[in-house]
C-alpha cells in the first residue's frame, strides 16, 4: 500500500478533531467523511477489521454531533430567551 494513505488518513482525522474541538460542525462532518476513506483503505488492503472500526467511529461521530447540536440549541435558546 502506498504510504500516502497513512498521511491522508492522519491529516483528515486530525483536521476533523481540530474543528470539532473548536465547536464547529465542520469537524463532525470531516470526521464522518473520514470514515469513507477508512472503508476504502480497508477494502483496498483487505484489512476488514477497519470496516468495523469505520462503522463504530461513524456512529460515535453522529451521536456526539447530535448531542452537541442539542446542547448548542439549549444554549442558544437561553441566550436569546
Amino acid at each position: 500500500m502506498i504510504a500516502w494513505w497513512s498521511w491522508l488518513l492522519t491529516a483528515v482525522g486530525v483536521t476533523g478533531l481540530y474543528f470539532a474541538g473548536r465547536k464547529r460542525a465542520l469537524g463532525w462532518a470531516i470526521g464522518l467523511g473520514a470514515q469513507v476513506l477508512w472503508v476504502a483503505y480497508a477494502l483496498s488492503t483487505q484489512q476488514y477489521g477497519f470496516l468495523v472500526s469505520a462503522v463504530a467511529y461513524a456512529w460515535v461521530y453522529a451521536k456526539n454531533f447530535r448531542a452537541w447540536r442539542s446542547e448548542k440549541g439549549v444554549h442558544d435558546a437561553a441566550a436569546h430567551g
